[in-house]
């Protein structure tokens, strides 16, 4: 055991209390010393069991223990020229290839710079040899009735160009400014697997004594691992060519073929209940219940209807002092180095929204068979390592559960990645890969041998600009003791500045974790100074406010300035400012005789209508607060309503008597609200001069002395309360002051330059607090409010009509009312509309929709703005103009009299793009 422990770790010796991580061990070596002890000692002992007994000593104890089936040994069964089906890996690939042949996504590039005098003749030979002695390189993979199977082709076959058994090999003559675009679009060219072999190879000459040779593969035929084989064959070959001597290879155990009929005869059929597949069918069927189907990732903008694969790469560094506190705390933890990086990549993504249930993805090499370590082949594996990071768990608690998780991965890793999609069957997307998004590797693949007489030769560095995923961070231990490799990002999701934000995030939140893994997770620091600074400081606001104002104040200045100028229209009834004002005073009256006043609540109830103005801003004008109650609402929401807002009062449009509950006196609005009635309250209750008549008109003073004015309210009394859902379902009130409206108004007057000219449309609820930016937006920056009837603001074609009929400049919808106009103006070409602003709000806006909107009006399109905010912030609170690039998700600056912070559950500031 000793020596299997030594053999699987790379070392020469090792002693029998010493653990297997402590020497370098981690989860994809742990699976490989599964599989040694398999062949070495013919005994199965589990993944879990090298965790929990990592010493020579202790695992030891575990072999002499074990008992049951040891699966089937892996030997040559294949015959010649193939005609077998595809290994499970290879037909997913073989599916994406014959979506998109051109694509060259999943390429396998390695460049080698060789310095000295390259033979090409003995090099193109010495490729020929190597495909001559991995069968999966000649291999293509035609269809019969739709199935695909492996088919052989001969060496000789192939092998006829550049002389007698050559490979062909292009040479082309680059200088090394051009060496990397040559790179890339020489590894960027799709295979077409039915007809085509899965390697080429070009030679690119610098100079006399300077190439670069760039061999791709496509991932049907290798994986990382084979990397190493592959170059280290074709060293070894080439060494012997330019000896006028055919390769002495090793015969290689099996084939690539033996290796596909084997999977299946290890895997068995689903349907026996003992079989292997079955058993982890099962386990992945629990496992990945209820997963998430798409991850919340700061995007720059949103995911297109397709991928396009296109991607880049930031590099990712962890310095050696910190992969030493890495094993640290994976050894105090029972876990692995690869299990503390994926705690904290979930952590982090965590910490950037993407929420608690956090699935990465993961590659294991497949190879659990002595008999495949120097073969070239497709044997990976894809895992699905699912993170539950909720309840805030200190970062320690967090490695234990992804430890928990990895053994029951990496113990059920057999069943092939696609049979558990279809197990799982989330909703299938071209835009994203299914069950997760985020992938993580490890390397841990042995250094290929490329010592050569006379040649020098290094790894090129080179990077392809593609990305299968929307992030993938590999890794790999370097010369200096520490961790690099890098970040790969999707272009068609991130800019290469956020991927560099992300990756400095992840280092600094891996830092934190292991110099205090006690910590909570949402302690954990990913902010660097300057931008805390930033988000605390500048980019929140100055908070400087406007000076102290009423409604009611506001609306009399407008009066005074522009009294015959028309306020408000609904249909054909027209009132101008001072007419408004005149009813709105002579309501105010009739309410302060019933006892309304500052503090006071009135229940408005009213139907779309010039009533619905005056009742509103004659309850402002008595001091009092208005409760708006929709006539369409249920009882018991109207009753709940009464209950807790305990008005004084109802005014109410007339046939709308009835709507509000509990013997309360109301005022009946008629003609327009030029005219009023009383009905009395159950107990009459009735201020004692109040007259008693049931029926009562402002009455004209006789001595022609102006009645004195109702006394008015202050900024801090409460002008409206709107009931909201509340998180709960249960409606909840929600208190706005007179200063919280006309700030509101003042801090985004620079913004729209509102004004006279402006035409509004009262378009929602009034118990809605959109509202209430449509309807004192109008009055008090001296416009004319449009009221909408309820039966227009339901048809998108009415509604366009009354746009274009009364002119209307300022037109304010929620998303989804106006991707329905949109649809009605499109029909309509003819529309002349005098829209200057369209402002969103109350939901979501998806800014890919407007794409059409801008096409049809390149030059003479409103201003689009999108506004966020909630009641209880009085409508908005940030201002986002838009345009047909805009990203996705933008709410834009908070308005300049507000601070405003973007935090997280645990109230922490989040990152830019979070």
């Amino acid at each position: 055991l000793c020596g299997v422990f030594a053999d699987v770790l790379g070392i020469e010796g090792v002693g029998v209390e010493e653990s297997f991580f402590a020497l370098g061990g981690d989860s994809l070596l742990a699976v490989r010393l599964v599989g040694r002890v398999r062949s070495v000692l013919g005994v199965e002992v589990s993944v879990r069991a090298v965790f929990e007994a990592p010493s020579v000593a202790e695992l030891a104890g575990v072999v002499e223990r074990a008992s049951g089936v040891v699966r089937p040994a892996l030997r040559p069964v294949a015959g010649p020229g193939g005609g077998v089906a595809l290994s499970f890996g290879q037909r997913r690939l073989w599916v994406l290839n014959r979506l998109d042949p051109g694509s060259g996504v999943y390429n396998l590039p390695v460049a080698l710079r060789l310095v000295g005098r390259v033979d090409v003749g003995a090099l193109a030979r010495a490729l020929g040899d190597v495909v001559g002695r991995h069968e999966v390189l000649r291999t293509v993979l035609p269809e019969v009735g739709g199935v695909p199977f492996q088919r052989i082709l001969d060496a000789a076959e192939l092998c006829d160009g550049s002389g007698p058994g050559g490979f062909p090999l292009e040479v082309e003559q680059v200088g090394e400014s051009g060496l990397a675009e040559a790179l890339s679009a020489f590894a960027g060219r799709g295979f077409d697997l039915v007809a085509e072999p899965p390697l080429r190879a070009r030679l690119f000459r610098l100079g006399p004594d300077e190439q670069v040779l760039l061999l791709v593969v496509h991932h049907v035929a290798a994986d990382g691992w084979s990397m190493g084989p592959l170059a280290r064959d074709v060293i070894a070959a080439y060494a012997a060519r330019c000896a006028w001597w055919a390769p002495s290879f090793v015969p290689l155990p099996v084939r690539y073929a033996d290796y596909a009929l084997w999977q299946r005869e290890l895997l068995g059929d689903e349907a026996e209940p003992g079989s292997v597949a079955a058993g982890q069918a099962a386990f992945w069927r629990g496992a990945l219940a209820g997963l998430p189907g798409e991850l919340e990732l700061p995007v720059a903008r949103a995911r297109p209807v397709v991928a396009s694969y296109r991607g880049g790469t930031v590099p990712v560094v962890v310095d050696a002092e910190l992969r030493r506190g890495l094993g640290v705390l994976a050894r105090g933890s029972g876990a692995s180095v690869f299990m503390v990086v994926q705690a904290a990549l979930a952590a982090l993504l965590t910490r950037l929204g993407a929420g608690t249930d956090v699935p990465i993805g993961t590659v294991v090499a497949g190879r659990t068979d002595e008999a495949l370590d120097g073969l070239v082949g497709m044997f990976v594996n894809t895992l699905v390592l699912r993170t539950d990071v909720g309840g805030d768990p200190s970062f320690r608690e967090l490695v234990g559960r992804v430890r928990e998780v990895g053994l029951g991965a990496f113990g059920h890793q057999d069943l092939p990645f696609e049979r558990v999609v279809e197990l799982v069957d989330p909703v299938r997307s071209m835009a994203r890969h299914p069950l997760f998004q985020v992938m993580l590797v490890l390397q841990n693949t042995p250094p290929a041998a490329l010592d050569l007489d006379g040649l020098s030769v290094t790894i090129e560095p080179f990077v392809p600009e593609t990305a299968k995923f929307d992030l993938q961070l590999t890794l790999a231990e370097d010369p200096s003791g520490g961790l690099s490799g890098g970040l790969e990002y999707a272009a068609d999701l991130f800019d290469r500045s956020t991927a560099e934000d992300i990756a400095a995030r992840f280092v600094r939140l891996l830092r934190a974790a292991v110099t205090d893994p006690d910590t909570r997770i949402s302690r954990l620091d990913i902010l660097d100074e300057t931008e805390r600074a930033a988000v605390l400081g500048d980019w929140a606001g100055t908070g400087d406010t406007p000076p102290a104002t009423t409604i009611v104040s506001e609306f009399a200045a407008r009066v005074a300035a522009s009294p015959g100028a028309v306020a408000v229209v609904c249909g054909d009834v027209a009132l101008t400012y001072a007419e408004l004002d005149a009813r709105a005073e002579m309501l105010a009256r009739r309410l302060v005789g019933l006892g309304v006043g500052p503090e006071r609540s009135v229940a408005v109830v009213a139907s779309r209508s010039v009533e619905l103005v005056v009742a509103v801003l004659g309850v402002l004008k008595a001091g009092g607060v208005y409760v708006p109650v929709d006539p369409s609402y249920p009882a018991d929401r109207v009753g709940f309503m009464v209950q807790d807002a305990s008005p004084v009062a109802v005014v109410a449009v007339a046939g709308l008597e009835g709507v509000v509950p509990g013997g309360l006196p109301v005022v009946v609005l008629e003609d327009g609200g030029a005219s009023c009635r009383v009905v009395p309250g159950r107990d009459g209750a009735f201020r004692d001069d109040a007259p008693q008549d049931g029926e009562l008109l402002l009455p004209d003073r006789e001595d022609g002395v102006p009645e004195p004015p109702v006394p008015g309210p202050l900024p801090d009394h409460p002008a409206y309360v709107i009931f909201t859902s509340g998180s709960t379902g249960r409606p909840k009130g929600v208190v706005v002051t007179h200063r919280a409206v006309t700030r509101l108004l003042a801090s985004t007057r620079g913004w729209f330059g509102f004004g006279p000219d402006d035409v509004w449309a009262l378009f929602h609820s009034y118990a809605f607090d959109f509202s209430v930016w449509e309807l004192w937006g109008a009055l008090l920056h001296g416009g004319r409010l449009v009221v909408v009837p309820f039966e227009v603001s339901r048809s998108p074609e009415e509604f366009l009509a009354l746009l274009e009929r009364e002119r209307v400049t300022v037109l304010n919808q929620t998303p989804s009312a106006f991707y329905q106009l949109m649809r009605a103006e499109q029909e309509r070409r003819d529309a002349d509309l005098a829209l200057r602003y369209v402002v969103f709000g109350g939901e979501a806006l998806e800014v890919g929709r407007l794409r059409e909107w801008y096409d049809r009006r390149p030059q003479d399109a409103p201003l689009l703005v999108n506004m966020y905010g909630i009641t209880e912030t009085t409508v908005h609170v940030t201002y986002a103009p838009l345009g047909p690039d805009s990203p996705a998700g933008l709410i834009g600056t908070g308005i300049a009299d507000l601070r405003l912070y973007v935090l997280d559950a645990f109230l922490n500031p989040v990152p830019v793009g979070v």
